[in-house]
């Protein structure tokens, strides 16, 4: 399983703090919104390699974040760039996009990633985890893949949004009894269901040919959940429902509660 990391936006809602440096790459703590979600993904021994695909301004730093030294040393005493902690090698994806006005979509960027893989392996024996990069999570993702090993479906994630108008503003599912989802709305002005869709599926190798087709067969190509909504109309699909909370770094709200909650430096890139 790869897993693939949606990180190409350009976050203008955090204003100056994103204006020149990736969201994913802020700093929480001793680490970045990346480098967390990475910790926990890259201990599931189901992953095979990590793929980030980013913009082309952000481009540089992503590699160069991956080359950056962490103060461990390995065994010839050379420093390890940050990938070094990982087991798992990582590839930066530059999709090409330059603005935030010119964006390909998080749809039209798993696309690329899926046209670049054939050259790193056999797309046909590999499903695919694919999160979006702002997000820290307070559960292990190792629950949600073995969730899709059980159901030997593509599956989602679900999580329960009391407040109406949160639900209006993100994709919400009905499930039956055994979690299988009976149907997608996104953005809702009157939801079906308190279950919203976070930003993290996974997609097994038996529908990535539906996937290689969506945008020509009519998907949406800005939000990933675009993608979900179109997967869940044309293949069986689960949704796992979270077993704790997250934050999604959307706003400098959330950055600085995050920041307060972990601690270290919270200085903003330069």
């Amino acid at each position: 399983m790869i897993n693939v990391v949606l990180a190409a936006g350009y976050a203008t809602r955090l204003g100056e703090l994103t204006r020149n440096y990736p969201k994913p790459l802020l700093q929480i703590g001793n680490s970045t919104i990346l480098g967390r979600m990475l910790d926990d993904i890259d201990a599931i021994d189901d992953i095979t390699e990590h793929v980030v695909v980013t913009n082309h301004r952000f481009a540089p730093m992503f590699e160069e974040w991956v080359k950056t030294p962490t103060g461990s040393l390995c065994l010839d005493g050379k420093l390890e760039g940050v990938g070094g902690r990982y087991k798992k090698p990582i590839t930066i994806l530059d999709d090409g996009s330059t603005t935030n006005d010119s964006r390909l979509g998080a749809v039209c960027d798993l696309l690329r990633v899926l046209e670049s893989l054939p050259k790193q392996g056999d797309l046909e024996g590999l499903d695919l985890l694919v999160v979006a990069a702002d997000n820290l999570l307070f559960f292990s993702f190792q629950e949600f893949v073995d969730f899709a090993k059980e159901k030997n479906t593509s599956c989602i994630m679900c999580h329960e949004q009391p407040s109406i108008e949160k639900l209006q503003r993100t994709g919400v599912v009905e499930l039956d009894e055994n979690n299988k989802v009976l149907g997608m709305e996104e953005k809702p002005q009157v939801p079906k269901s308190h279950w919203a869709v976070p930003p993290f599926y996974i997609y097994l190798k038996k529908d990535l040919d539906l996937v290689r087709h969506s945008v020509e067969n009519g998907c949406g190509k800005d939000a990933p959940g675009n993608l979900a909504h179109y997967m869940v109309e044309h293949t069986t699909m689960h949704a796992w429902p979270m077993s704790a909370g997250r934050f999604d770094i959307g706003s400098l709200d959330t950055y600085y509660e995050a920041v307060e909650k972990y601690g270290g430096p919270s200085n903003s890139p330069a």
